[in-house]
């Protein structure tokens, strides 16, 4: 099942790139990322009130905490970077380069969560990373 909502991020992900580049022509990048970052907002947080979640706010420890600020953070800066590259640079461009985040996600994950190194998502890493030098070439 993991899979199905791993493929739903990726086509919603490829449509954030062409409505991304649609939306921010002759604009300030970081302005639209602000935007963005208030629909996510409502989005996110109206998901979170029709489910009932917001009750288990209480039980989040400070590691917790720690780690969906540093996401946040993560998440918005990866964000303004993009944006703007998307303004300078070509979706066919820009979209490869910015999945290299899985190759490093795949070596971090190794790195700081001891994760297993295996055959195929190593040779999988590398393809990626190799393809993404063919597509800046």
């Amino acid at each position: 099942m993991w899979w199905i909502y791993a493929l739903l991020s990726a086509f919603f992900a490829a449509l954030t790139a062409i409505f991304a580049k649609m939306g921010i022509k002759n604009m300030d990048t970081d302005l639209a990322t602000a935007i963005r970052t208030v629909i996510i907002l409502i989005l996110a947080w109206g998901i979170v009130l029709f489910k009932g979640g917001e009750h288990s706010i209480a039980n989040l420890s400070k590691q917790n905490w720690l780690f969906l600020i540093l996401s946040g953070c993560a998440t918005g800066l990866s964000w303004i970077f993009y944006f703007r590259a998307l303004q300078l640079g070509k979706v066919s461009q820009v979209a490869p380069i910015d999945k290299l985040s899985v190759a490093l996600a795949i070596l971090l994950s190794v790195v700081f969560l001891g994760e297993q190194l295996t055959w195929k998502s190593a040779i999988g890493a590398l393809m990626i990373v190799g393809g993404t030098f063919v597509l800046i070439l």
